[in-house]
C-alpha cells in the first residue's frame, strides 16, 4: 500500500518562507551582505511573477514557490507588526529628550525639506497635491534596518544618521494615522481621531502601571519564555485595540514598543524578540519582492531608474546640506547624505497604507515599491560610495593642513587602543610624541581628548616625507594590518637606517617577518597575552610560583630562538623585554 503525502498550501507557504530565512540569513552573512537584499530577491524569485508563474506547468515547483499572495498576507501583517514594535523599542522618551536638538532640529528639517522638494517635483510633473504629498513623505524616509548596521551609532556619521532616523520613526505614528484617516469618510474623521486618541492614551496609562509588575514577576521566575509571552500579549493586544478604534494594527504595535521602552526591562525584551524581529522583517520583505513584476517593469526600466536616481539625488543633497549648515565636517555631511539617500522599508509601509486608503493607485504603489526595493538593494553600494567621497574630502583637507614636524618626538603610526596606551605611557614620562591615524572618527575623538594626533594615511609617501622622520626619536607601528606594517617597516628602514622602529606583531611568525623587514623591536601581542594567561592558569590551579616563572622564561627563550632563526637575526630578539641599546642593531 502506498500513501501520498499531501502538503496544504498554508504549510507549503510556511516552509518556503522559513526555508528562505534559514538560507538567506547565513548565506548573506557569509559574504557580509545585508540579508534585506536577499529577502527581496527571494520574494521576486519564489513569488507569483517568478517560479510561481511556472508552477501550473511544473507542479514540483509548488514546493519552492508561492502562487497565492493573499495566503501569506497574515505573515506579512505579522512581520510589519513586529517591525514597528522594534522601532517603538528604539523610541525611548528619555533617548529622544537626550538627543532632542538633533532629532527635532536636523531630523525634522531633513524629512520635511526632502518631502517638499520631491513633492514639488511631482506636482510639476502633473500630480495632484495630496497624492504627491503622501508619496513624497514616504520616499523621504530612510532605512533604519540598513543604515544603522552599516554606520553604527558611535561614529559621527552614525550619530547624525541615528538622530534623523529617530525622527522619521517618530513621524511614522502621525503619518500612519493621517493616511488611515484620509481614507475614511470626512464625517467620521473626528470620531476616529477621538477614539484613536482615547485608545492610545489608555494603552499608555495602563501599560505604565501594569507592565512593570508583569515583567518583575517574569524576572523572579527566571524563565525567558514568560518575557516572550508577556511581550507577545502586549503587542497583539495593543494592535487589536487600535484596529478596533479605526486605526491600523501597526499603530498599536508601535505604541506597545514605546511603552516597553520606558520600563527597566527593555534590554531583556529586546534580546528575547531579536530572532523574531529579523524573521518578521524577512517575511515582510519577501512579500515586497513577491509584489514586483520584474518582466512588467522591463518596459519602464528607464523611467524607474530615472525616478529612483532623482529621489536619491534630492535626499543626498538635502541631508548633506543640512548637516553642513549645522556645523558637521564636510566629509561627515557628504558620507551621511549619500548613505541616507535610498528609500526605506518604512517607505513600503506608508505606500501600502496610502494604497489601502485610496490615496495612491495600485499601479503607483507597485511602481514605487519596485523603485524602493531596488533602492534598498543599492544601500550598501551607496554606503561604499559615500565613504569614497568622504575620503576624497579628508585627503583634500590633509593637503591643506600644516604637517607637524616630528623633531625630537616619538611618532606613533596608528592610534587605536594600542597606540593610545603607548601615548599615555609617553605622557606619563613627559616624553613628546606625535600620533598619525587614518580613522577619521578615532582621530576626531582623540583630538577632543587632548591627544597630539594628526589625520593622515601612513601608506602615502608624501606624508612620510613631510614628517621628516630622520629627526624623530623613534617610530612605533601599532596598525592592525600585518602587510602594511611590514611594508612600512621596510620602507622606513631603507630611508632612515638609524631610526629605532618598534612594531606591534600579531604572533611569532609576524614578528619574524617584521625583523626581516628591519624593525628594531617586534612585540607579538598574542604571544605575550598567551604567556601571561598560561602563568595565571598554572598559579591559580596550585602550581608553585617558582616553577611557573621558570617555565614561562624557558618558553619565551624557545620562542626567541625560533624568531631569531626565522628572521635571520644576528642578535636574539627581546620580544618586548628591555635590553641594552648597543645590542639593538637594525637588520638590513
Amino acid at each position: 500500500m502506498t500513501t501520498e503525502m499531501v502538503v496544504s498550501p498554508a504549510l507549503a507557504n510556511t516552509l518556503v518562507i522559513l526555508g528562505a530565512a534559514g538560507i538567506v540569513i547565513p548565506a548573506f552573512a557569509r559574504f557580509k551582505i545585508n540579508p534585506v537584499i536577499g529577502f527581496i530577491l527571494v520574494g521576486i524569485v519564489a513569488g507569483p511573477f517568478g517560479l510561481g508563474a511556472l508552477a501550473s506547468e511544473h507542479p514540483w515547483l509548488r514546493s519552492f514557490s508561492i502562487t497565492d499572495t493573499e495566503a501569506i498576507e497574515p505573515f506579512a501583517e505579522l512581520g510589519i507588526i513586529f517591525l514597528l514594535f522594534s522601532i517603538g523599542l528604539e523610541l525611548s522618551f528619555r533617548r529622544l529628550v537626550a538627543m532632542r536638538r538633533m532629532v527635532f532640529g536636523i531630523g525634522a528639517a531633513e524629512l520635511l525639506g526632502t518631502a517638499l522638494l520631491i513633492g514639488g517635483a511631482l506636482v510639476l510633473f502633473g500630480w495632484n497635491v495630496e497624492p504627491a504629498m503622501w508619496l513624497a513623505l514616504a520616499l523621504a524616509m530612510s532605512s533604519t534596518a540598513l543604515v544603522l548596521p552599516i554606520s553604527g551609532t558611535q561614529s559621527q556619521v552614525g550619530r547624525a544618521a541615528l538622530a534623523m532616523l529617530l525622527f522619521e520613526d517618530l513621524a511614522l505614528v502621525p503619518m500612519l494615522f493621517l493616511v488611515g484617516a484620509a481614507g475614511k469618510a470626512a464625517s467620521g474623521l473626528g470620531e476616529i481621531a477621538l477614539q484613536g486618541a482615547l485608545v492610545v492614551i489608555a494603552i499608555l496609562v495602563v501599560g505604565r502601571f501594569i507592565l512593570p509588575a508583569l515583567f518583575a514577576q517574569a524576572a523572579r521566575s527566571k524563565k525567558p519564555e514568560l518575557f516572550l509571552a508577556i511581550t507577545l500579549l502586549v503587542v497583539i493586544l495593543s494592535a487589536a485595540l487600535t484596529a478596533s478604534a479605526g486605526l491600523s494594527t501597526i499603530m498599536g504595535a508601535l505604541v506597545a514598543g514605546l511603552i516597553i521602552a520606558e520600563t527597566e526591562y527593555r534590554n531583556e525584551v529586546q534580546m528575547v524578540i531579536e530572532p523574531f524581529k529579523g524573521l518578521a522583517l524577512g517575511v515582510f520583505l519577501i512579500t515586497v519582492g513577491m509584489s514586483i513584476d520584474v518582466g512588467g517593469l522591463l518596459d519602464d526600466w528607464l523611467l524607474l531608474l530615472s525616478a529612483l536616481a532623482g529621489v536619491i539625488l534630492i535626499k543626498a543633497i538635502v541631508t548633506g546640506a543640512l548637516l553642513k549648515m549645522a556645523g558637521a565636517p564636510a566629509s561627515v555631511a557628504r558620507e551621511t547624505g549619500i548613505l541616507m539617500a535610498s528609500p526605506s522599508e518604512t517607505t513600503l509601509i506608508v505606500l501600502g497604507a496610502a494604497g489601502l486608503a485610496g490615496i495612491l493607485s495600485s499601479e503607483t504603489v507597485g511602481f514605487w515599491s519596485a523603485a524602493t526595493a531596488i533602492g534598498l538593494t543599492m544601500t550598501p553600494l551607496l554606503a561604499s560610495f559615500g565613504r569614497f567621497m568622504a575620503n576624497r574630502v579628508r585627503q583634500t583637507d590633509l593637503q591643506e593642513e600644516e604637517i607637524t614636524i616630528s623633531t625630537g618626538k616619538t611618532v606613533i603610526f596608528g592610534f587605536g587602543r594600542v597606540g593610545r596606551m603607548v601615548a599615555d605611557m609617553l605622557q606619563e614620562h613627559r616624553r613628546p610624541y606625535l600620533a598619525v591615524d587614518s580613522d577619521i572618527d578615532g582621530f576626531a575623538d582623540a583630538r577632543k581628548a587632548g591627544y597630539s594626533v594628526l589625520y593622515g594615511d601612513v601608506s602615502r609617501k608624501e606624508l612620510i616625507e613631510k614628517l621628516q622622520l630622520d629627526h624623530a626619536l623613534a617610530v612605533v607601528l601599532t596598525m592592525d594590518d600585518p602587510v602594511l606594517t611590514a611594508r612600512l617597516a621596510k620602507r622606513l628602514r631603507q630611508e632612515f637606517p638609524a631610526l629605532p622602529i618598534i612594531a606591534r606583531a600579531r604572533d611569532t611568525d609576524h614578528a619574524a617577518a617584521l625583523y626581516r623587514a628591519g624593525v628594531t623591536d617586534a612585540v607579538p601581542e598574542a604571544l605575550e597575552a598567551s604567556l601571561q594567561l598560561s602563568e595565571a592558569v598554572l598559579v591559580d590551579i596550585g602550581v608553585a610560583m617558582g616553577p611557573v616563572i621558570a617555565s614561562i622564561h624557558e618558553k619565551r627563550s624557545e620562542l626567541r630562538a625560533s624568531i631569531m632563526e626565522a628572521g635571520h637575526l644576528d642578535v636574539e630578539p627581546s620580544l618586548g623585554r628591555r635590553r641594552l641599546r648597543d645590542s639593538a642593531k637594525p637588520q638590513a
